[in-house]
């Protein structure tokens, strides 16, 4: 392919009135300048290997402003010299060279790095400096919807995505468990204790944070050792970079032997979350003002700085999803300070990370917003705005009342697989941050609960850690499609630039984790309007446009994940009308209508598996497969594919959370999506033959007996590697659906959806946990 390459222009950091923390300035890379250093030519070794000599890597903390992070690029006769203040700044530097020089690019979908024969001049050297001090990366919830299964490679090849897109604080929570296992077992408790309260290997999110406690468990012992190895691996590679990785700390939660074992110790037991039962949810919360809780904390934060070392910030979530037991301000005054000066007592830098997450529901008012965060000193505590792009609460919350904050793209559900962004919000919203009166903004970060989908939401977001103001979009995409390939195609940035317009341009606070309905438990009452935020036929015309592109980008492996994931939401929309059509046969009584519409749904959806069987990004194998990779015996190996399956479909014992974490892989689209459908349709028609009204509860109970429930005790296994040809069968389901979107129902569907933009749910909290209590 012929490489193209551009001018840059060269940025100035913005200027802002930010208000400054001395009591983070603490805050340093461990490593030395010259570890860092050695650490970038690394990753630039694993990247473009051979091409690797011709970059000179340089670290120097002297070449730019206190606390924040600076890179410089410049031709000299033997190649590209990169300079950074850190790691991180140096890697970021490599980054901007391999894009807007080479016009590479470097995903979680895999790499576009073909060089130059000869390595573009720098004719002006270049100089950017960030525009804060922090990029943060991770959700609580992304270690168990994507990085769950995980072994050192793939880390690997996510601490080099992480230091390339500039990220410098990112969470790090592999490994806690051996720390919380050896602290309460010195005060007393047993294995059996231990079993009872961690989650299994695909639930300790939600475990660690208080929600659950046992489901998919017990966890072996195994399991445990080996993730406490796996942490050094992953803490080492961060720091090597200049990272600062924030760990775990005790927010409160407790096993339930702790009224055996402590009679005198003051304990409530939280509501219960999700559907889950008092077995798995009603966890117990230790008073904050029992002097337990301190002698826990410290425990805790001493026993993983000996095992870990430190870097002296950390990350505690006491009440995520959970409504506190009282309203009165000193109570939630307390929990901040028990939780803070607990963290304390094991470091006395100690710096309280938090997700602020929980402040979306209802019962967060602003006084009590403000009980909890002032009642750590200001500059120890660091508040996520989580969901930032859609409902920013720094400008509700006064800039959290003087508390640093950190804004955040949060984009993903689950790890829910659909084209969704909300790029106007992205491009605007840090710099709107940045100017808020009196702003305490150190940061932009990314908390997506899953990931590997909608790559190009993440490469426009971290740009603007350095971007000085808004980027025209069509400008950017175009050169973002140029990098993704390494070669210009007019097709493709023609598709491109209507998808940034269109499905990644959501205005209308929609979000993505329920909009798939073909990965949801059918009905004859789903709201199919409420799930479409952009025109159909914009989409559909990508498809075409990207298949017009096919000839010149085939080579392309990322046009091999693109062209596979635009034709996966297209048939996911077109399934829309057969969906409609099933729904509509049934209230109208026809027999026949059930039976046409029924049979195109399910033989659409055995293509989409076809479809996704060609791409190794989209195989269910992968994740059931990296599960099983932890098995030390038979047992294990069970247990840990349960949870891979479950996980993904019914979500707990009984379908508390069914389809939250839905995926469209090829292997649960043929034998579980397909064969639900498949009855949903027989059921209807015998409704219909027998004359029997419609019962969503004995369906329920039926479908999970007969389909669902069975497929998660399975243990075939499924293929790791793609069979076919993407862009070949792409063109074969366009020529055969094509045809069908030019129905008026597409048009319809499109106007209606527009009357019901953004539901009736006000903010992304508020859907999430109607999904989760089961109201949608």
């Amino acid at each position: 392919m012929k490489l193209f390459c551009i001018s840059v222009m060269v940025f100035m950091p913005i200027v802002t009135a930010l208000i400054d923390f001395p009591q983070l300035n603490h805050i340093k890379p461990k490593a030395t300048p010259e570890q860092q250093a050695q650490a970038v030519k690394d990753l630039i070794s694993r990247l473009i290997k051979d091409r690797a000599s011709e970059f000179n890597v340089i670290v120097d903390p002297s070449i730019g402003p206190n606390n924040k992070d600076t890179f410089q690029l410049r031709s000299t006769e033997n190649g590209i010299e990169v300079t950074g203040t850190s790691g991180v700044s140096a890697s970021m530097g490599f980054y901007y060279y391999l894009k807007y020089y080479c016009n590479g690019q470097r995903t979680w979908a895999g790499q576009q790095t073909e060089l130059p024969p000869t390595l573009p001049v720098i004719t002006t050297p270049i100089k950017i400096t960030t525009n804060d001090k922090f990029r943060y990366y991770q959700n609580v919830c992304t270690v168990s919807y994507t990085m769950a299964f995980w072994q050192w490679p793939r880390w690997e090849q996510e601490i080099d995505w992480m230091a390339m897109q500039g990220i410098n604080l990112p969470l790090a929570f592999t490994g806690q468990e051996a720390i919380f296992q050896r602290v309460y077992m010195s005060l007393g408790f047993t294995q059996a204790d231990m079993d009872g309260f961690f989650g299994g290997p695909a639930f300790l999110a939600w475990a660690r944070m208080g929600n659950i406690q046992g489901w998919g468990g017990p966890l072996p012992q195994m399991w445990i050792t080996n993730k406490l190895v796996l942490q050094h691996q992953i803490l080492e590679r961060m720091r090597l970079f200049g990272m600062i990785p924030v760990l775990p700390a005790f927010a409160g939660h407790v096993p339930s032997g702790i009224t055996r074992i402590f009679p005198q110790a003051k304990v409530s037991r939280l509501g219960t979350w999700s559907n889950f039962n008092t077995t798995y949810s009603g966890t117990y919360l230790l008073d904050f003002q029992d002097p337990l809780f301190n002698k826990i904390s410290k425990a805790f934060i001493e026993a993983q700085a000996n095992e870990f070392g430190t870097d002296h910030i950390y990350n505690a979530d006491t009440f995520n999803e959970m409504t506190p037991t009282s309203s009165d301000p000193t109570y939630i005054s307390n929990a901040g300070k028990a939780v803070y000066y607990g963290m304390l007592a094991g470091d006395p830098q100690a710096i309280w990370l938090m997700q602020g997450w929980l402040f979306y529901d209802s019962y967060w008012t602003p006084t009590l917003v403000k009980a909890l965060v002032t009642s750590v000193p200001q500059g120890r505590m660091i508040v996520l705005d989580l969901d930032s792009e859609n409902g920013p609460l720094y400008q509700r919350f006064e800039s959290y009342y003087g508390q640093p904050f950190i804004w955040c793209m949060l984009h993903n559900f689950g790890g829910t697989m659909e084209l969704y962004g909300a790029v106007d919000s992205i491009n605007k919203g840090p710099f709107a941050g940045r100017q808020f009166p009196n702003s305490t903004m150190i940061g932009i970060g990314l908390t997506p609960e899953g990931i590997h989908q909608n790559e190009v939401m993440y490469e426009f977001m971290m740009e603007n850690s350095w971007r000085t103001e808004p980027r025209d979009i069509d400008q950017w995409v175009t050169q973002y499609s140029r990098q993704r390939y390494g070669a210009d195609s007019a097709d493709a940035a023609v598709a491109w630039k209507l998808l940034m317009s269109s499905v990644y341009n959501a205005t209308s606070k929609i979000w993505d984790f329920d909009h798939v309905l073909i990965t949801q438990r059918p009905t004859t009452n789903s709201d199919i309007h409420s799930n479409v935020w952009y025109n159909p036929e914009d989409l559909y015309k990508v498809w075409d446009a990207m298949l017009a592109a096919s000839g010149d980008l085939a080579g392309s492996q990322l046009f091999h994940y693109d062209i596979t994931d635009i034709t996966r939401n297209c048939l996911q929309t077109v399934a829309l009308k057969f969906y409609t059509d099933l729904n509509t046969g049934f209230n109208n009584k026809n027999v026949n209508a059930v039976k046409v519409a029924g049979a195109s749904l399910v033989d659409l959806l055995a293509d989409l598996d076809h479809l996704l069987s060609a791409n190794e990004r989209f195989l269910l194998g992968t994740w059931i497969a990296d599960a099983r990779s932890w098995a030390t015996d038979a047992d294990e190996s069970k247990l840990y594919e349960y949870n891979a399956r479950n996980q993904i479909t019914l979500w707990g014992p009984n379908g508390e959370i069914r389809d939250y974490a839905s995926k469209q892989w090829a292997g649960v689209t043929a034998d579980f999506y397909k064969p639900r459908f498949d009855f949903f349709t027989q059921w209807l028609v015998q409704l219909l033959q027998n004359g029997t009204a419609w019962d969503g509860n004995v369906f329920s109970k039926a479908i999970m007996a007969q389909v669902e429930a069975p497929w998660t005790l399975q243990q075939y296994q499924y293929p790791t590697t793609p069979t076919g040809n993407p862009i070949l069968i792409s063109m074969y389901f366009h020529s055969k659906y094509r045809p069908m979107t030019k129905d008026p129902f597409f048009t319809k569907l499109w106007q209606e959806s527009q009357v019901e933009k953004g539901g009736k749910y006000k903010n992304a909290y508020e859907r999430k946990m109607a999904k989760l209590s089961g109201k949608i």
